[in-house]
């Protein structure tokens, strides 16, 4: 057997991270570009990441030139399976000490618009860009991470394609909502050994009952955000809103579900914050069902939007009637609110990182080319 030509080496540590992915990639040229595409997205530049700051040439004029084409070539043209190299990434991960998931992590479910210019780019649509706070012309992808409260580090990334792409619309068999996709991924995480306490998402998801059910007939654990003015059917004098449920009065005696409890939140800084959390009950929600409602707040008096979180959770209560029958370890509500915690902390850090790392830059026109650009900024990331 012909023995391989040696590659350039990537510049210092990240000649050996690269190096662990060579067999993936069957040619020269393929192994160079990985570690080209690498070393743009980590070095620091003055302006957006795109194909021609990558290689550092000119703008516009320089995308002509032969490091910017051989740079394009990889993205989009040389065969190598993206697929591949995310499942290589995440072994490393599994493998390596510091980042090795363990079963007090979170699953974190989010999506991430981004705009993007013409309708010829992949999946780009006018839709609801959250990170924006609008309806745009833009690309949406919907990642899962894995988090504790020291690091965190993406899983997979799907981009969601709008009804529009399909010949029949939402009715088209290939067609996937966004939470149908966000299901997906958590599940195959947890399958490829990412064990985590539970899943967590914002009110997006959060509020859809079936994209909950999906995870709860996978058997995974979650705590999800709920909208303050969710409705739901309730009797006339019952709540039909968790801020209803919120500001019922406690009517249970000391020590049983209902009442407040103080709970430390302490965050990535070292510091504490007391808040108060407690089991609600809003329609079938309660603190005894399949799906509980966890009110936690800084004042529960006036329940201030800014610190307040109306929380679905399936884990049951400690001591309740369901803790021996339940699939899932009880979780008190300490527990819950920290789940919690560890979202806020990671989804505007996440979407920093990405941005430094050029996944807004990007004006890629194919299916393939954007996912193979997700996967390289996230062994960046990783990498980091």
């Amino acid at each position: 057997m012909t023995a391989r030509v040696p590659c350039p080496p990537a510049p210092g540590p990240l000649e050996g991270y690269a190096a662990r992915f060579d067999d993936l990639f069957g040619t020269l040229a393929r192994r160079r570009g990985f570690r080209e595409y690498l070393v743009g997205l980590l070095a620091p530049r003055d302006r957006n990441k795109t194909l021609t700051c990558l290689a550092g040439a000119a703008p516009v004029a320089g995308a002509q030139h032969p490091a910017v084409q051989r740079l394009q070539f990889f993205l989009s043209e040389s065969t190598w399976d993206h697929e591949r190299v995310n499942a290589r990434r995440l072994e490393l991960l599994r493998a390596e000490p510091a980042t090795a998931p363990h079963e007090a992590g979170v699953s974190v479910i989010d999506d991430y618009g981004d705009r993007k210019d013409g309708t010829a780019t992949a999946h780009v649509r006018r839709q609801w860009l959250g990170r924006l706070g609008r309806t745009d012309n833009g690309v949406v992808t919907v990642t899962t991470l894995w988090a504790d409260e020291r690091v965190y580090h993406p899983l997979h990334a799907v981009p969601y394609t709008p009804a529009r792409h399909f010949p029949k619309g939402r009715n088209d068999p290939g067609f996937r909502t966004r939470l149908r996709i966000g299901a997906e991924p958590a599940v195959q995480a947890h399958d490829a050994g990412f064990v985590f306490r539970a899943a967590a998402a914002d009110c997006a998801y959060g509020d859809q009952d079936g994209f909950r059910g999906e995870l709860r007939e996978a058997g995974l654990p979650f705590v999800m955000a709920s909208k303050p003015r969710r409705g739901t059917w309730a009797y006339g004098d019952q709540a039909h809103t968790p801020v209803d449920a919120a500001r019922e009065p406690v009517r249970h005696g000391p020590d049983r579900p209902g009442d407040r409890y103080a709970v430390i939140r302490t965050f990535r800084d070292g510091h504490t914050e007391p808040w108060w959390a407690a089991d609600a009950t809003l329609g079938w929600w309660g603190p005894d069902g399949t799906t509980r409602l966890v009110v936690a707040t800084t004042d529960p008096a006036t329940l201030p939007a800014r610190v307040t979180w109306y929380l679905a959770t399936n884990p049951p209560r400690p001591g309740g009637p369901r803790e021996d029958e339940a699939p899932h370890p009880a979780a008190d509500l300490t527990e819950g609110v920290r789940i919690h915690g560890i979202r806020h902390w990671i989804e505007q850090g996440y979407k920093q990182v990405k941005d430094e790392l050029g996944w807004a830059d990007f004006q890629v026109r194919s299916d393939t080319a954007i996912r193979r650009h997700q996967t390289l900024v996230d062994c960046a990331f990783s990498f980091c």
